[in-house]
């Protein structure tokens, strides 16, 4: 499908201060990290895959075609890095899943005539009730 090492070279990283409650230690630790990906400049996907990962990713992208992932959820930085990693890769491999074209069933000609007859009894059923017509 594609080289995730080769994908994995490709990707920048900053670390920056994370932000919430947190002690004196918190303000002189980077440990918050995030994680850069031009999808456009990538050499690791062809034009295809460029253009179906831009169009799922759409709404996370900016207007460069620029992918950004942050990641603060634990204090180590390292750990931090490897969730945004983990991520990266889940929302590429989903982004280049080709979904499967619909062939719409046919309905079977029993189902149809089953169905016109259960309509031909209820307007009979309710026909019946009906006084009769005499003229």
């Amino acid at each position: 499908m594609f080289d995730k090492d080769a994908l994995l070279n490709e990707l920048t990283f900053k670390a920056t201060r994370s932000s919430g409650a947190g002690g004196q230690h918190v303000n002189k630790v980077s440990s918050k990290v995030e994680l850069i990906f031009n999808i456009l400049e990538s050499s690791v996907f062809n034009e295809a895959q460029k253009g179906r990962l831009q169009n799922k990713l759409q709404n996370r992208l900016t207007k460069e075609g620029i992918l950004m992932l942050q990641c603060d959820e634990s204090r180590s930085q390292h750990k931090n890095k490897e969730l945004a990693i983990k991520r990266f890769l889940e929302l590429i491999e989903k982004g280049l899943i080709i979904p499967k074209k619909r062939i719409p069933t046919k309905i079977p000609r029993a189902v149809i005539k089953k169905r016109l007859k259960s309509k031909r009894n209820l307007s009979d059923k309710k026909a019946y009730r009906k006084k009769p017509d005499i003229d």
